[in-house]
């Protein structure tokens, strides 16, 4: 079976009759994505709209949401676009997460605007392996070794990757059978972003050095700690149920560390919808706000989210 149905058939990504956003960039994966879901929109029943955001780094981007559009036209599909305002220098942080989350945003707010269920995005074996050794490298726990998730809701809208165990090779062999000419976008070459560092240096040295199959090696990893960190998730919601925003403090301090971590991760969801930006060390200062820190104590974490300790209780709120 195809790499791409069997994962939709693994995950239960689509069913019948699915409205279904489809994220594309015009970059071989997103293409690839695009023409792969348009092949079962007649079997499956599926209606499928186009996004495109472009994100402005490039003085020719442009040039990528027309090529979108036309592509869009050519199968007679609905297309939404929008061009971010140029943001390099300006941006205060990672300018990588803050395309990430304006891209997130705008999928999110097309989908519910189009009243689509689902977001189809096309992250593939390669993206999932890098995404993997990026975690490990800055320092990560269970959640960030579980990699990318073949789907996962974000505020109340689906996202699926169906892609997500195709290898990239396969991607460009698809492409070039079909005879379609992608966008390449010559930042993804850049060495400003820590992901593209990854790709261009430290997986081919690890490849060709250490590891040949080193992408399926930490693909597998990832799809193993999946099914272990999701087991302890729902431990972690049986052992503390009610209000996610009121922790009881005798009954949070009893839990084994491992199940107090998780439980800690899913109140900030509970008020955000994710755990972006929120890092080991945010969690180790609410455990020590738990311990050792007076009544009244308060820890700020990162997007305005406060938790302060009360006699009986911590409590999650927002500035």
């Amino acid at each position: 079976m195809d790499k791409f149905l069997e994962t939709i058939k693994k995950y239960s990504l689509l069913r019948d009759g699915d409205r279904v956003l489809v994220a594309v960039s015009g970059g071989p994966d997103s293409l690839t994505l695009l023409l792969k879901l348009f092949a079962l929109k007649p079997k499956l029943g599926l209606t499928l709209h186009i996004a495109h955001l472009d994100h402005g780094l490039r003085q020719d981007s442009s040039q990528d949401a027309l090529f979108v559009e036309k592509l869009a036209q050519k199968l007679k599909l609905p297309v939404i676009t929008k061009r971010l305002p140029p943001q390099k220098g300006k941006v205060k942080g990672s300018l990588e997460e803050y395309l990430r989350e304006e891209r997130l945003k705008f999928l999110i707010q097309a989908a519910k605007q189009l009243k689509a269920g689902k977001i189809a995005l096309g992250h593939n074996l390669d993206d999932q392996a890098e995404t993997v050794l990026m975690r490990l490298l800055r320092g990560t726990g269970l959640s960030g070794l579980s990699g990318i998730s073949a789907k996962r809701r974000i505020n109340g809208v689906l996202l699926i990757r169906p892609l997500l165990e195709t290898p990239r090779s396969q991607i460009e062999k698809f492409l070039k059978h079909r005879r379609v000419k992608a966008r390449l976008d010559p930042t993804n070459r850049q060495e400003l972003f820590f992901r593209n560092r990854i790709r261009l240096h430290l997986l081919p040295l690890l490849k060709s050095k250490y590891n040949a199959n080193i992408v399926e090696g930490l693909a597998n990893l990832a799809a193993s700690v999946a099914y272990d960190y999701e087991y302890l998730e729902q431990a972690a919601r049986r052992s503390l149920k009610g209000n996610p925003l009121r922790l009881n403090l005798k009954r949070a301090a009893k839990l084994h560390p491992a199940i107090l971590r998780l439980k800690l991760r899913q109140s900030i969801v509970s008020l955000q919808g994710d755990t972006r930006r929120i890092g080991f060390q945010h969690i180790k200062e609410l455990e020590d706000l738990i311990y050792n820190r007076p009544q009244g104590s308060i820890v700020h974490l990162p997007k305005g989210i406060c938790v302060q300790k009360s006699k009986n209780n911590l409590l999650f709120f927002r500035r």
